[in-house]
């Protein structure tokens, strides 16, 4: 028994020394752990907390988009953006409310709301969609050259390929440039054959089902290629 105790007091001892010298270490990473982990979910806590409040906001401007009350979807985007535009519902609601505000006339407040999602929105799909939209609105009003400028870079999703190449397209038409028009809506087909699956040795594509959900689409460019006539030339 004493040889036990002697050895466990030897034991005892040198712990002792371990602690001495590594004592604070050991209570400083302790910390830094508990305090990481408490952070973590404090994190945690917030995002949910601020993606249920942009949530309840976001309903509400659904519910007066539907009721086309712009200016109140314009209010409650607005207060969205400010309070919680790093929640993916930010972007959401600015391109619903610019939705409605181009449907009510308000062109102006409708392109800050776009261009804003375009910019700002978390989703990458999201920004195309805005930018295609922006460019539809300038195409509208005539700014050829700002609508260029949201087409100009290739969208992030490849699904959205063939609209983009389509809009330059009709930029291109009302700026009397019939040859690169037809360049552009040429591209959209192949494009657009590309998104089902259609090669030479494979004419229906890879998907049946696809293919025929885009058949009216093809037959829209097709149509607009063929006004364009076999040369490109204005007639």
């Amino acid at each position: 028994m004493a040889v036990y105790d002697l050895e466990e007091q030897e034991q005892l001892d040198e712990l002792k020394t371990w602690w001495k010298l590594h004592g604070n270490l050991v209570t400083a990473v302790v910390v830094a752990v508990a305090a990481a982990a408490l952070a973590w979910q404090g994190w945690n806590w917030w995002q949910r907390q601020q993606t249920a409040e942009a949530s309840a906001l976001y309903m509400g401007v659904q519910q007066a988009a539907a009721r086309n009350d712009a200016k109140r979807a314009r209010e409650l985007a607005g207060e969205l953006i400010d309070k919680y535009s790093l929640t993916a519902y930010a972007g959401m609601a600015a391109m619903l409310s610019g939705r409605a505000q181009f449907d009510a006339g308000d062109i102006k407040t409708a392109k800050a709301q776009l261009q804003w999602a375009a910019e700002n929105a978390k989703d990458e799909a999201l920004r195309d969609l805005a930018r295609l939209r922006l460019a539809t609105v300038l195409l509208d009003e005539k700014a050829y050259d700002e609508a260029m400028k949201q087409l100009a870079a290739e969208p992030a999703a490849a699904s959205f390929a063939p609209r983009f190449s389509e809009a330059r397209g009709d930029v291109l038409v009302a700026q009397g440039k019939p040859a690169e028009a037809k360049a552009a809506y040429e591209a959209a087909l192949a494009r657009l054959a590309q998104k089902v699956g259609v090669t030479e040795g494979n004419p229906r594509g890879t998907g049946g089902t696809a293919a025929r959900q885009q058949a009216p689409y093809k037959d829209m460019l097709q149509a607009k290629l063929d006004a364009l006539g076999t040369t490109g030339g204005a007639k």
